[in-house]
């Protein structure tokens, strides 16, 4: 697999949800470019994985318009191929 990143995302955004920073909307559409390179996983296809009826709220994130839960962000960043943040580094 070839990565091409376009956009750093914060390591911030991928803590545990206690100690978790809310990413940016270019987070957001970083992180949806991530799952399906090279093009990204679409809005529609966004909602469908998320079980979100449309892709109006996707919108709305990659807009900061709202900000995105972070179990939505869990899950993209799960399927984008980093850890799962929700468990926390074990050492």
């Amino acid at each position: 697999m070839t990565d091409t990143v376009r956009f750093d995302i914060r390591p911030e955004c991928f803590r545990p949800a206690a100690g978790w920073e809310q990413p940016t909307p270019e987070e957001v559409r970083e992180i949806l470019l991530r799952i399906d390179p090279p093009r990204g996983l679409s809005g529609a296809d966004a909602a469908k994985l998320l079980g979100i009826h449309g892709g109006r709220q996707i919108r709305r994130w990659t807009g900061g318009d709202a900000p995105i839960p972070y179990a939505a962000w869990a899950i993209l960043a799960d399927m984008a191929g980093i850890e799962r943040i929700w468990v926390g580094h074990q050492k």
